[in-house]
């Protein structure tokens, strides 16, 4: 015979649980990104508005940003800041479009050892992978070495110790982020799409124009984000392949951090540093929305 008892309704208890379980959970993470991340942020923000020691009796909060809104150097770094970040996500990018789309597609038994193969650069050391960069660039390297034993060039092309040099090696070194990015998003495209596209008549480069392309975007997008960020926040390549030639934020904070001491003015660049970081991030979340719809 069945029961006439309704359930019991769950308790405040059991209700208040099921509210702060979330919380709970979160709270671990919470605190470490807190103690990791916002301690020191916020005493980076304390000591970009502190007085430096050098500076004159009087002188305000702003002395720092002052100084960088003042002298045409920092607002040349800034700009190389930029068109360095610029060159590497464009290039990265559409290296690793085709590629990325490949192995997304692919249904090769050998796939999971070309996508192995694709991110095994992640395995070696960014510092050894720039040298490597630096032996092929160098006047007497094997790119150059290559053309003069041909005798193609009579002088070494100037492909070293450069802007160009640094974009060519930040877009090998993040090459794999852009492409484990683009992959996801390349999987979560609808073949059905482009199997009725084709049915419809659109030829294969329209169907990629018209369907792959518009939904590969925001993949895409998050890839230029991250390829982006990274580079404009890259020390090592640029300290390295620039030759002392290319001066970014990165640099500069460090120079200004570890050289000079002036640690007002270095804390104050990673503040402009951080500026840039979320417009971009805002921008990439106006981007995407803009896609959704």
């Amino acid at each position: 015979m069945a029961s006439n008892v309704l359930p019991h309704a769950p308790s405040r208890a059991a209700f208040k649980f099921d509210r702060l379980a979330p919380f709970a959970l979160m709270a671990p993470a919470l605190l470490a990104l807190l103690l990791t991340f916002g301690l020191p942020i916020a005493w980076l923000v304390v000591t970009s508005f502190s007085v430096p020691d050098s500076a004159a009796p009087g002188t305000g909060a702003f002395t720092s940003y002052a100084l960088i809104a003042e002298q045409k150097y920092y607002w040349g770094v800034l700009g190389t800041t930029i068109k360095l970040g610029v060159c590497c996500a464009l290039l990265t990018v559409l290296l690793a479009y085709p590629l990325a789309m490949f192995l997304a597609r692919t249904t090769s038994r050998w796939r999971s050892l070309l996508v192995a193969l694709a991110i095994s650069p992640l395995l070696t050391s960014m510092i050894v992978r720039t040298y490597g960069w630096m032996i092929l660039l160098s006047d007497n390297g094997v790119i150059n070495g290559t053309l003069r034993a041909l005798h193609v060039i009579d002088t070494p092309l100037p492909i070293a110790n450069n802007f160009f040099a640094t974009v060519i090696a930040i877009a090998e070194v993040l090459l794999p982020y852009a492409l484990l990015a683009m992959m996801s998003g390349f999987g979560r495209i609808n073949k059905e799409l482009e199997n009725a596209a084709a049915v419809l008549g659109a030829s294969p480069l329209r169907v990629f124009l018209r369907v792959i392309l518009p939904l590969s975007l925001p993949g895409v997008a998050t890839a230029t984000l991250l390829i982006f960020v990274l580079s404009v926040s890259s020390f090592v390549v640029p300290q390295l392949m620039g030759g002392g030639r290319v001066f970014v934020l990165a640099t500069e904070v460090f120079s200004e951090a570890t050289v000079t001491l002036n640690w007002q003015l270095a804390a104050a660049l990673s503040m402009v540093l951080l500026v840039i970081f979320g417009v971009l991030i805002s921008l990439y979340q106006r981007a995407i929305k803009a896609l959704e719809y």
